[in-house]
Order: structure tokens, then sequence, then C-alpha cells
């Protein structure tokens, strides 16, 4: 069937989530004056992501004021559990003001998109708040390309379970067998996508390989050959 529809994954996909993470957590430890605090830039960010996570399952199991959750993993990270919440979301909004300023698209991502929008339709699906997205596809230039903007926050159901594809295809009254979705993982967006009925595409910018049974590209400039069925110009491990 024909592929009518490209759902994307924005952050390491076609936002350059890891780069602005490190320069946003960079900049901010130096202009705060915490950066002598650890080994290195790189350990400070590993905290950071991993209290990042803790704290998206507990946001998931418990539910709650998605703030506070976020004021909790502040004070983890820098070690000052009674910290006072005006400290903390000043602290936290310096922060974003790094990151924010680090903030870039793949290089590929652009040209694609344009070089794509006349042929298929466009929606993201995110693991993430649309408060958090939606301001940020509108700072990269990109939110009008798509025509809807789902997240997991919002949806309360989230990838790689089939609900959150399903939700993204009836936005755009399409049937999964007529929607791709790209994203980054192999297991949360390419498998997640294909069990749910759709084409799950890997973009493996790292290189990383394996998994023959995903479709893999390395590059966003790949996808249309892939869309179109001429898989001789995939990733070579996937496409032989």
């Amino acid at each position: 069937m024909t592929i009518g529809a490209i759902v994307w994954d924005v952050d390491d996909t076609i936002f350059d989530y890891a780069t602005a993470d490190l320069v946003g957590m960079r900049d901010h430890l130096t202009a705060e004056g915490l950066i002598d605090g650890f080994d290195s830039v790189d350990q400070a960010l590993f905290r950071w992501q991993e209290l990042t996570r803790l704290h998206w399952r507990r946001f998931e199991a418990e539910g709650g004021d998605y703030e506070e959750h976020r004021r909790e993993r502040v004070r983890d990270f820098l070690g000052q559990p009674r910290l006072g919440r005006a400290e903390v979301d000043a602290w936290f909004g310096r922060y974003v003001a790094h990151y924010e300023a680090a903030w870039a698209l793949f290089p590929d991502a652009l040209p694609v998109l344009d070089l794509l929008g006349g042929e298929y339709r466009h929606a993201v699906l995110s693991n993430a708040s649309s408060r958090v997205q939606e301001p940020k596809l509108r700072a990269l230039g990109v939110r009008d390309r798509f025509e809807a903007v789902l997240c997991c926050v919002e949806l309360g159901v989230a990838k790689p379970a089939a609900a959150a594809f399903h939700a993204a295809c009836e936005t755009l009254g399409l049937p999964p067998a007529q929607v791709a979705y790209v994203g980054d993982h192999p297991d949360i967006d390419a498998r997640g996508a294909q069990e749910a009925g759709l084409t799950g595409i890997w973009l493996d910018r790292t290189g990383a390989g394996g998994r023959p049974e995903l479709t893999r590209i390395t590059d966003l400039h790949q996808l249309p050959r892939v869309l179109r069925g001429d898989t001789r110009f995939g990733a070579p491990d996937t496409f032989g």
C-alpha cells in the first residue's frame, strides 16, 4: 500500500537534542560556577539525564504535578533537597536559556522536509509534552510543516505502545499501512511502529548497525528513496 504520510519523532531525529543538551549543560554549569563540582561536563550531563529518566518514570507511574517532578529533579541534581520552589524554578529557567540557545536542526532535516513536503502529509509523535515540543518546533521554524503534533503527556500513552502510533494515524485519517514513522530509537520508534502496522524506519545517525529486521537509514537524505520503495540506496546492512 502506498505511503501517504510521514510521522516524525523530534529529539535526535530532526532536532539535534544531544548536542543542545551537552552545550546547554556546559554553558549553564560554567555560568553557575558549578563546573568544578563534576569530573567533566559529560559526567554532569550523564547525571542530569539519569535523573531525568528517573523522574519521568515516576511521573508516568504516579501522575501529579509535572513541574513538581521537575523541581525534585533539580534538587536531586544539586544535592539540595530543601531548596525552595522559587530558587529551583529560577535555576531551571537559567538552564533552559542556555539549552535553548544551542537548539538547531540537523543539517539534513530541512532539505528533506522541503523535498517531501508536497509529496506526503506530515505529523509529529513524541514521547514528551506539547508544552515542550510545540515551542521548540516553532523556534526551529518548522512547526508549520506538520499537520499535528501529538505528545504522550497529553495522549496518556507513549511509544512503543501501538495506541500511540494509532492515535497519530487516526489524527491523519489514514490506516497504519499508509503511514511511515521515522525515529532515532530502534525499539521505541522503528519496532514499535512496525508492530503497530506502520512502516517503521530507524534513523541510525551513529551508525550502530545491526537489527536487520528493521528498515534502517543513516541519513535523512536516504528517506525519499526508501519511501518510494527503492531500497538500493538504504543502509547496506539493511538493504544488502
